[in-house]
């Protein structure tokens, strides 16, 4: 029972995760199993302590947005969400990922 995929409700910018369509709005539509969601949320998490970290170093003016690892650790995390998006999506999610350019490895799988 596990490995049954439901039907969940992503926003990118919230870290939310919802099994209802109608709960607050959302980008992205996915199937996914529990294990699944909880590596999604897992990577959420990630995005959230490391803007806190990053909220904290920004009172630290001389060092630059490219050589600030946070920033680094967010986008990396934020690709590896859109790469499990476009994994567990249904066509429009992919479509929208693919047409933004949102994950750079996307050529290999088409």
């Amino acid at each position: 029972m596990e490995n049954m995929k439901k039907t969940y409700y992503v926003t990118v910018a919230t870290g939310e995760i919802s099994q209802l369509s109608t709960a607050s709005p959302w980008d992205f539509k996915i199937e996914a199993t529990d294990d699944e969601i909880t590596r999604l949320r897992e990577k959420f998490d990630n995005v959230y302590s490391a803007d806190w970290k990053g909220f904290f170093r920004a009172h630290t003016p001389y060092v630059q947005y490219h050589y600030d690892r946070e920033n680094d650790t967010i986008d990396q995390t934020n690709e590896q969400i859109y790469q499990m998006i476009y994994e567990l999506g249904d066509e429009e999610a992919r479509e929208h990922i693919r047409a933004q350019g949102l994950i750079s490895k996307i050529n290999e799988q088409d």
